[in-house]
């Protein structure tokens, strides 16, 4: 990917090496329900937030981090795809009539405090739609090139640009109606909403890459593969066939190696927002 000479966001805040333990929500048992539902807003599961040992106290005000060191070349990665994402989707807004508001992407190591709560590095990647705001340990990436045998810094830009899809589905009202749905609804139903949830944020990031290519001319031989490989590698399936050695389809809350490739795909080849309707589709 070509991103050296790349423009480097502002809304990026380093919060690695901060201690955040015995942190936890306010409202005691209630703001434990609270976390747990905005948990399960975009398919964390709350039982890897509870092992990060949330406590019922009041939740303090964090200042406002450092901008991350430039010198760290993962760092400074991150920032640059950030604002490749900004240019797009301000663009792409723009062009509907409407605003884009950037979010901000917080840099953390073991574990941060988040409006929706206190996370673990286990959570991986997340997006927290009560703050706007987009999480990552960046050891994920080690993770993502070691454990998954995903490699490659077009498939590290493709995680940053899925949760930004989940932040354009928070702008554009689509996050709180499925929240909404999904609460209605029962376990398999609502799992089934989180799927296509998560397949259209794979198809939002593939939108991102056709409009920075076109416009900046990213993407080099082999980066749309190293895309692929990824969200093929961080599908249910294959996650939880390599956890417990066999497959519960009605548990997916992401979907399958195959559906994240084939949305992901979708994205990248129209450019268009529209055939991101993951949530129409009758076949995923």
């Amino acid at each position: 990917m070509k991103w050296r000479t790349g423009r480097r966001s502002s809304n990026v805040e380093d919060r690695r090496g901060e201690r955040t333990g015995g942190v936890a929500l306010k409202g005691g048992g209630l703001g434990m329900i609270v976390l747990m539902l905005i948990a399960l807003y975009f398919g964390i599961d709350p039982a890897l937030l509870l092992q990060t040992g949330l406590q019922d106290a009041q939740q303090p005000q964090l200042a406002d981090a450092p901008a991350p060191d430039l010198d760290d070349p993962l760092a400074e990665f991150v920032a640059v795809v950030l604002a490749d994402t900004e240019d797009t989707w301000d663009a792409l807004f723009d062009a509907a009539g409407r605003r884009y508001q950037a979010p901000r992407l917080v840099l953390f190591s073991d574990a941060v405090q988040s409006a929706c709560g206190r996370a673990g590095a286990a959570v991986g990647p997340f997006y927290c739609p009560a703050d706007g705001k987009i999480y990552i340990d960046l050891a994920f990436y080690r993770d993502l090139r070691e454990r998954h045998a995903a490699p490659g810094d077009f498939a590290q830009a493709y995680v940053i640009a899925h949760e930004v899809g989940h932040h354009v589905q928070n702008l554009v009202g689509i996050a709180d109606e499925i929240h909404q749905r999904r609460t209605r609804a029962d376990q398999v139903t609502a799992n089934q909403l989180q799927v296509r949830m998560e397949l259209q944020a794979d198809c939002l990031a593939g939108v991102w890459a056709h409009h920075a290519d076109r416009a900046r001319g990213i993407l080099e031989q082999g980066d749309v593969d190293e895309a692929l490989n990824a969200a093929s590698a961080i599908g249910d399936d294959r996650l939880e066939h390599q956890a417990r050695g066999y497959v519960v389809p009605e548990s997916f809350t992401h979907g399958s190696s195959a559906q994240r490739v084939r949305w992901f795909t979708r994205g990248i080849e129209s450019g268009d927002f529209d055939s991101c309707d993951s949530f129409g589709a009758a076949r995923l």
